[in-house]
């Protein structure tokens, strides 16, 4: 009975670790998600999306630039590059927020309670 007991907690931890992410695709979801939030990464920085399509990303360097939603993607644009960045969006269904980029980058954020 011990056994069962250890087994199943040990069950529920590696569930726990293991994230599902499911792919947000759509624009206006994207914005939805992102618009007016602030999200805390694993890292340790901070981004706050505003309506706008302004950006803050707050770590060692803090600084402004743009987001939007284009082609089921999220994408991004810092001064003085004009190029802009896209990353595919995820969520797990617990709030966590994945950003992975075509490079293999990801970054994991949750949105920080207003």
């Amino acid at each position: 009975m011990k056994l069962l007991a250890v087994l199943m907690i040990w069950l529920a931890a590696a569930g726990a670790a293991r994230a599902d992410w499911v792919q947000i695709t759509r624009d206006d979801a994207i914005t939805a998600a992102l618009s007016e939030v602030e999200i805390l990464y694993d890292s340790g920085a901070s981004q706050r999306f505003h309506a706008s399509g302004r950006t803050f990303y707050d770590d060692a360097r803090p600084s402004w630039g743009y987001w939007r939603a284009e082609g089921g993607q999220y994408c991004s644009q810092w001064p003085p590059s004009d190029h802009w960045a896209c990353y595919d969006l995820f969520t797990d269904g617990t709030g966590a927020l994945r950003f992975a980029g075509s490079a293999g980058d990801a970054y994991i954020g949750r949105p920080v309670a207003p």
